[in-house]
Protein backbone atom coordinates (compact mmCIF):
# COMPACT_ATOMS: atom_id res chain seq x y z
CA UNK A 1 0.00 0.00 0.00
CA UNK A 2 1.41 3.81 -0.83
CA UNK A 3 1.99 5.44 2.22
CA UNK A 4 -0.74 8.21 3.11
CA UNK A 5 -3.65 6.17 0.96
CA UNK A 6 -6.21 5.36 3.74
CA UNK A 7 -7.14 1.56 3.90
CA UNK A 8 -9.87 0.18 2.32
CA UNK A 9 -12.86 0.00 4.42
CA UNK A 10 -13.70 -3.24 6.07
CA UNK A 11 -17.38 -4.52 5.66
CA UNK A 12 -19.19 -5.53 8.02
CA UNK A 13 -21.10 -9.17 7.42
CA UNK A 14 -24.84 -8.42 8.95
CA UNK A 15 -26.05 -11.30 11.06
CA UNK A 16 -28.71 -11.25 13.45
CA UNK A 17 -27.11 -9.63 16.31
CA UNK A 18 -25.65 -7.09 14.11
CA UNK A 19 -26.77 -3.31 15.01
CA UNK A 20 -25.04 -0.51 12.48
CA UNK A 21 -25.26 2.99 13.02
CA UNK A 22 -28.48 4.88 13.89
CA UNK A 23 -29.38 8.02 16.16
CA UNK A 24 -31.52 6.18 18.76
CA UNK A 25 -33.80 8.15 21.41
CA UNK A 26 -35.81 7.10 24.21
CA UNK A 27 -39.43 8.34 24.01
CA UNK A 28 -42.17 8.55 26.10
CA UNK A 29 -45.81 8.52 24.17
CA UNK A 30 -48.64 10.02 25.99
CA UNK A 31 -52.33 8.50 25.26
CA UNK A 32 -55.37 10.38 25.68
CA UNK A 33 -56.44 8.38 28.55
CA UNK A 34 -53.17 9.87 30.37
CA UNK A 35 -51.08 6.67 30.22
CA UNK A 36 -47.58 6.97 29.61
CA UNK A 37 -45.88 4.45 26.92
CA UNK A 38 -41.84 4.00 26.62
CA UNK A 39 -40.76 3.62 23.04
CA UNK A 40 -37.58 3.75 21.09
CA UNK A 41 -36.91 6.41 18.04
CA UNK A 42 -34.30 5.42 15.46
CA UNK A 43 -33.28 7.47 12.46
CA UNK A 44 -30.36 7.91 9.87
CA UNK A 45 -27.38 9.28 11.19
CA UNK A 46 -26.83 11.52 8.26
CA UNK A 47 -30.26 11.68 5.48
CA UNK A 48 -33.40 12.91 6.45
CA UNK A 49 -35.87 9.44 6.58
CA UNK A 50 -37.66 8.92 3.31
CA UNK A 51 -40.39 7.36 5.99
CA UNK A 52 -41.13 5.49 9.15
CA UNK A 53 -42.00 2.43 10.05
CA UNK A 54 -44.24 3.21 13.49
CA UNK A 55 -44.17 -0.87 14.36
CA UNK A 56 -46.96 -2.95 16.62
CA UNK A 57 -45.76 -5.45 18.41
CA UNK A 58 -47.15 -9.36 18.70
CA UNK A 59 -49.11 -10.00 21.89
CA UNK A 60 -48.43 -9.33 25.03
CA UNK A 61 -50.01 -11.92 26.72
CA UNK A 62 -47.93 -14.18 24.90
CA UNK A 63 -44.49 -12.61 24.82
CA UNK A 64 -44.92 -10.07 22.53
CA UNK A 65 -43.04 -6.52 23.16
CA UNK A 66 -41.14 -3.88 21.65
CA UNK A 67 -38.10 -5.83 21.42
CA UNK A 68 -39.50 -8.83 19.47
CA UNK A 69 -36.99 -10.16 17.26
CA UNK A 70 -38.12 -8.80 14.03
CA UNK A 71 -39.24 -5.05 15.17
CA UNK A 72 -35.48 -4.65 16.91
CA UNK A 73 -33.82 -6.08 13.67
CA UNK A 74 -35.72 -3.38 11.56
CA UNK A 75 -34.66 -0.71 14.18
CA UNK A 76 -31.03 -2.25 14.20
CA UNK A 77 -30.72 -2.24 10.07
CA UNK A 78 -33.42 0.20 8.36
CA UNK A 79 -31.95 3.49 9.10
CA UNK A 80 -28.19 2.92 8.19
CA UNK A 81 -29.51 0.47 4.89
CA UNK A 82 -32.69 2.07 3.86
CA UNK A 83 -32.60 5.71 4.98
CA UNK A 84 -35.91 5.11 7.01
CA UNK A 85 -37.07 5.63 10.54
CA UNK A 86 -38.34 3.21 12.92
CA UNK A 87 -40.69 3.69 15.80
CA UNK A 88 -40.91 0.68 18.41
CA UNK A 89 -43.31 1.01 21.27
CA UNK A 90 -44.42 -1.14 24.09
CA UNK A 91 -48.40 -1.02 24.13
CA UNK A 92 -50.09 -0.29 27.82
CA UNK A 93 -49.32 -2.74 30.35
CA UNK A 94 -46.47 -4.29 28.31
CA UNK A 95 -42.96 -4.45 29.47
CA UNK A 96 -39.85 -5.44 27.93
CA UNK A 97 -36.15 -4.77 28.47
CA UNK A 98 -36.67 -1.40 27.29
CA UNK A 99 -39.26 -0.64 29.86
CA UNK A 100 -42.86 -0.88 31.26
CA UNK A 101 -45.61 1.39 29.53
CA UNK A 102 -48.72 2.05 31.99
CA UNK A 103 -52.08 0.88 32.00
CA UNK A 104 -53.10 -2.71 30.98
CA UNK A 105 -53.74 -4.79 28.67
CA UNK A 106 -56.89 -3.81 26.79
CA UNK A 107 -57.66 -6.69 24.22
CA UNK A 108 -57.09 -4.36 21.29
CA UNK A 109 -59.61 -2.33 22.34
CA UNK A 110 -58.13 0.43 24.21
CA UNK A 111 -55.16 -0.05 22.22
CA UNK A 112 -56.35 2.42 20.10
CA UNK A 113 -55.41 5.59 22.19
CA UNK A 114 -51.65 4.12 22.08
CA UNK A 115 -51.87 3.82 18.34
CA UNK A 116 -53.09 7.01 18.04
CA UNK A 117 -50.23 8.65 20.41
CA UNK A 118 -47.34 7.23 18.32
CA UNK A 119 -49.05 8.57 15.24
CA UNK A 120 -49.43 12.02 17.03
CA UNK A 121 -45.98 11.82 18.39
CA UNK A 122 -44.40 11.40 14.92
CA UNK A 123 -46.73 14.14 13.86
CA UNK A 124 -44.91 16.49 16.10
CA UNK A 125 -41.25 15.12 14.73
CA UNK A 126 -42.28 15.89 11.05
CA UNK A 127 -41.78 11.84 10.53
CA UNK A 128 -43.64 11.28 7.05
CA UNK A 129 -44.97 9.26 5.49
CA UNK A 130 -45.82 6.61 8.15
CA UNK A 131 -45.91 3.26 7.05
CA UNK A 132 -47.91 1.03 10.04
CA UNK A 133 -45.98 -2.53 10.48
CA UNK A 134 -47.89 -5.26 12.45
CA UNK A 135 -46.41 -8.05 13.60
CA UNK A 136 -49.43 -11.04 14.67
CA UNK A 137 -51.60 -8.66 17.21
CA UNK A 138 -50.14 -6.05 16.11
CA UNK A 139 -51.68 -6.61 12.79
CA UNK A 140 -54.87 -6.72 14.10
CA UNK A 141 -54.55 -3.19 15.82
CA UNK A 142 -53.65 -1.46 12.12
CA UNK A 143 -56.44 -2.79 10.53
CA UNK A 144 -58.69 -1.87 12.72
CA UNK A 145 -57.84 1.28 13.46
CA UNK A 146 -55.22 2.12 10.31
CA UNK A 147 -57.77 2.60 7.65
CA UNK A 148 -59.20 6.19 8.80
CA UNK A 149 -55.66 7.33 9.60
CA UNK A 150 -52.99 9.71 8.14
CA UNK A 151 -50.71 7.01 7.13
CA UNK A 152 -49.53 5.53 3.46
CA UNK A 153 -50.12 1.99 4.10
CA UNK A 154 -49.87 -0.49 6.83
CA UNK A 155 -47.25 -4.33 6.43
CA UNK A 156 -49.26 -6.96 7.95
CA UNK A 157 -46.94 -9.85 9.14
CA UNK A 158 -48.34 -13.22 10.31
CA UNK A 159 -51.63 -11.65 10.22
CA UNK A 160 -54.22 -14.14 12.42
CA UNK A 161 -57.50 -12.11 11.39
CA UNK A 162 -59.03 -13.29 15.21
CA UNK A 163 -59.77 -9.93 17.12
CA UNK A 164 -59.85 -7.89 13.20
CA UNK A 165 -62.37 -9.31 10.41
CA UNK A 166 -63.38 -9.19 7.11
CA UNK A 167 -65.62 -6.41 7.99
CA UNK A 168 -62.20 -4.59 9.61
CA UNK A 169 -60.65 -5.46 6.20
CA UNK A 170 -63.59 -3.91 3.94
CA UNK A 171 -62.92 0.12 6.10
CA UNK A 172 -59.61 -0.11 3.45
CA UNK A 173 -61.67 -0.40 0.37
CA UNK A 174 -61.24 3.28 -1.03
CA UNK A 175 -59.54 4.30 1.84
CA UNK A 176 -56.24 5.08 -0.65
CA UNK A 177 -53.59 3.47 1.50
CA UNK A 178 -51.49 0.27 0.30
CA UNK A 179 -51.98 -2.72 2.08
CA UNK A 180 -49.33 -5.67 2.12
CA UNK A 181 -50.00 -8.71 4.06
CA UNK A 182 -46.81 -11.30 4.41
CA UNK A 183 -47.92 -15.21 5.06
CA UNK A 184 -45.85 -17.50 6.52
CA UNK A 185 -46.28 -21.28 4.51
CA UNK A 186 -46.24 -22.58 7.88
CA UNK A 187 -48.30 -20.33 9.98
CA UNK A 188 -50.27 -21.47 12.60
CA UNK A 189 -52.78 -19.48 12.58
CA UNK A 190 -53.51 -18.30 8.81
CA UNK A 191 -51.53 -19.87 5.98
CA UNK A 192 -51.73 -18.42 2.66
CA UNK A 193 -54.82 -20.49 1.36
CA UNK A 194 -57.07 -19.36 3.62
CA UNK A 195 -55.45 -15.59 4.24
CA UNK A 196 -56.29 -15.37 0.69
CA UNK A 197 -60.03 -16.12 1.08
CA UNK A 198 -60.41 -13.89 3.87
CA UNK A 199 -58.18 -10.91 2.18
CA UNK A 200 -60.32 -11.10 -0.60
CA UNK A 201 -62.73 -8.75 1.06
CA UNK A 202 -60.43 -6.14 -0.36
CA UNK A 203 -59.30 -6.50 -3.55
CA UNK A 204 -56.25 -4.08 -3.19
CA UNK A 205 -54.64 -6.13 -0.44
CA UNK A 206 -51.34 -7.50 -1.82
CA UNK A 207 -50.75 -11.09 -0.54
CA UNK A 208 -47.71 -12.40 -0.22
CA UNK A 209 -46.80 -16.15 0.74
CA UNK A 210 -43.52 -16.47 1.83
CA UNK A 211 -42.17 -20.27 1.30
CA UNK A 212 -40.69 -22.18 4.77
CA UNK A 213 -41.24 -19.55 7.12
CA UNK A 214 -43.47 -19.34 10.17
CA UNK A 215 -45.51 -17.26 12.48
CA UNK A 216 -42.66 -16.19 14.13
CA UNK A 217 -40.11 -15.48 11.44
CA UNK A 218 -37.15 -17.07 13.27
CA UNK A 219 -33.92 -17.93 11.25
CA UNK A 220 -32.12 -15.20 9.57
CA UNK A 221 -33.25 -15.94 6.24
CA UNK A 222 -36.70 -15.07 7.20
CA UNK A 223 -35.75 -11.61 8.74
CA UNK A 224 -34.07 -10.77 5.81
CA UNK A 225 -36.98 -11.68 3.69
CA UNK A 226 -39.33 -9.04 5.99
CA UNK A 227 -37.09 -6.74 5.66
CA UNK A 228 -36.75 -6.68 1.81
CA UNK A 229 -40.66 -6.82 1.33
CA UNK A 230 -40.46 -3.90 3.78
CA UNK A 231 -38.35 -1.81 1.97
CA UNK A 232 -39.34 -2.74 -1.31
CA UNK A 233 -42.39 -1.58 -0.27
CA UNK A 234 -41.47 1.60 1.46
CA UNK A 235 -38.01 2.66 -0.16
CA UNK A 236 -37.90 0.47 -3.24
CA UNK A 237 -34.76 2.48 -4.26
CA UNK A 238 -32.77 0.20 -1.18
CA UNK A 239 -34.17 -2.84 -2.63
CA UNK A 240 -32.66 -5.47 -2.33
CA UNK A 241 -30.81 -4.92 1.27
CA UNK A 242 -26.82 -5.61 1.47
CA UNK A 243 -25.61 -8.47 3.60
CA UNK A 244 -23.23 -6.43 4.58
CA UNK A 245 -22.11 -2.80 5.57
Amino acid sequence: MLEGLPRAATLIQITSSTELPSLREKVILQTSDNLKLVGELALPVQNHPVATLLTLHPLPTHGGFMDSHILRKAANRLPALADIAVLRFNTRGTSSPNGTSEGSFGDGVTEERDLEAALAFLQSRNLSPVWLVGWSFGTELAIKYGYDKAIAGAILLSPPLRRANEKDLANWIGAGKEIIALIPEHDDYLPPEPARTRFSVLPEATIIAVDGAKHLWVGESSTKRVLDEIVRAVNPSKYPLPESF
